[in-house]
């Protein structure tokens, strides 16, 4: 197995924490193909700038599994190690999560399990209704269950009295930008020391 990692990327929103992602230049990681169920959205756009080959796969009249298994199709193409999934709106079906099982990292503007199953400036707003003093964000591993997937990496940020909605999602995503990336080195480390021991074992 080679020691690149090759990350795939599915996106449908403005991707506002994709440029620090891209950015981050981490060693040995390559950006190798970007897909997204939104023809017009602002991460497709991104992808474009950094020269991320880019896929449009028009959701019109297939079924959560017929999509996800043209989405397989592209990523196992560009023979992906990791998927992330960057403010991407819809539920993988089994299909696809099963042709990655322990591949796959979302990123979630909360500390789950606190707010799961919510999505967005809608998680913000329950924080806060809430009453919470704390929140943060958490890339997790996907499973069928709906952000109960094994928690990866977590990072806090303080809610102040005069809190808002637009101000709680941008101190999230400001922890997000930093957090990413932490975590494809994460598990770029854990994959070459699991390698480095199955050849050790084979020995």
């Amino acid at each position: 197995m080679s020691d690149l990692l090759r990350v795939g990327i599915l996106a449908s929103t403005n991707g506002s924490i994709l440029p620090s992602i891209f950015s981050a230049a981490l060693p040995g990681v390559e950006y190798c193909v970007f897909v997204t169920n939104k023809k017009a959205c602002g991460a497709r756009e991104k992808a474009k700038r950094f020269g991320v080959p880019d896929y449009y796969i028009n959701p019109e009249g297939m079924s959560r599994e017929e999509w996800d298994a043209e989405v397989v199709k592209i990523l196992q193409e560009y023979n992906v190690d990791l998927v992330l999934l960057v403010g991407f709106m819809r539920i993988l079906s089994p299909v696809f999560i099963q042709s990655f099982s322990g591949r796959i990292l979302n990123v979630h503007p909360s500390l789950l399990p606190k707010f799961a199953g919510g999505m967005n400036a809608d998680v913000h707003r329950a924080v806060l209704e809430a009453g919470e003093t704390e929140t943060g964000s958490t890339i997790h591993f996907v499973t069928e269950e709906v952000d109960g997937g094994p928690i990866f990496l977590q990072e806090k940020v303080d809610i102040v009295p005069d809190e808002t909605v637009s101000s709680l999602k941008e101190k999230v995503q400001d922890v997000e930008r930093v957090l990413f990336p932490e975590a494809i080195q994460k598990f770029q480390q854990e994959r070459s020391h699991t390698e480095n021991d199955e050849m050790v074992n084979r020995d």
